[in-house]
């Protein structure tokens, strides 16, 4: 990722992230409260929609991948709109990073799971150090076009998973693109969520996976690629 605004979270999150944030009491009262969280903030963003016409958002570009385009700026809405910060949120020690998804249709707060994110983040460094020393990356098996496992044997280092936003007993892989880029496998929950939900006879291929995943979950998806139904199964693509 080169956008400025990533490696400006990027180098915030390895000083904030580094250690224990806060007591696992206050981490599991912060995702009860999550939810009236998000109807604060989104409150907060359509009074500033209405008020000034615009959204109270950082600046991003065109590199920056779509879940993480749109963080909300707190500075903005912090007073006036909204009395505080959200407990959880990054801005406040706390490991969400707030952002709006579809913001030029119908702007709608979500979160960004920061732990994993960061995750992802140590994992990248790892791997560009490799290829850095060898010329060449730790490609493992093909997963699909473009896509492969990665090879922690390289590395020296044990297999990796991330835990999941969406159920915290799914551990995730990790997968690394063609271009080198690290990016969290988002397929088991998707499937799971298509099953659930009998989704397959609706599916034509040209849908976007992630979306789902999105709509019936207060998470984007941190680090991934885009999915498309193939051959019944969800499947990474290279697409923003």
């Amino acid at each position: 990722m080169k956008s400025g605004l990533s490696a400006a979270i990027i180098l915030v999150l390895m000083i904030a992230l580094s250690g224990c944030m806060y007591p696992n009491e206050l981490k599991k009262q912060n995702q009860i409260a999550s939810g009236e969280y998000i109807v604060l903030v989104q409150n907060a963003i359509d009074q500033y929609k209405a008020k000034t016409g615009v959204l109270p958002i950082k600046n991003s570009d065109e590199m920056t991948p779509l879940y993480e385009k749109y963080p909300i700026d707190f500075s903005k809405l912090r007073g006036r709109y909204l009395s505080e910060v959200p407990a959880n949120a990054f801005e406040n020690g706390g490991s969400a990073m707030y952002v709006l998804v579809d913001a030029e249709t119908k702007p709608t707060v979500k979160m960004m799971d920061l732990t994993s994110f960061q995750q992802t983040v140590e994992l990248q460094k790892q791997i560009d150090d490799y290829k850095a020393r060898t010329g060449e990356s730790p490609f493992g098996e093909p997963v699909a076009k473009g896509f492969h496992f990665i090879d922690f044997d390289k590395l020296k280092m044990k297999p990796e998973q991330v835990r999941s936003v969406y159920s915290p007993q799914q551990m995730l892989p990790f997968l690394l693109h063609d271009s080198g880029r690290v990016t969290i496998d988002y397929a088991p929950e998707i499937m799971k969520l298509i099953d659930k939900e009998k989704l397959q006879s609706k599916l034509d291929g040209s849908e976007d996976l992630r979306e789902p995943l999105v709509k019936e979950s207060p998470f984007v998806p941190a680090r991934s690629y885009a999915y498309r139904w193939q051959n019944g199964t969800p499947v990474p693509i290279t697409a923003p």
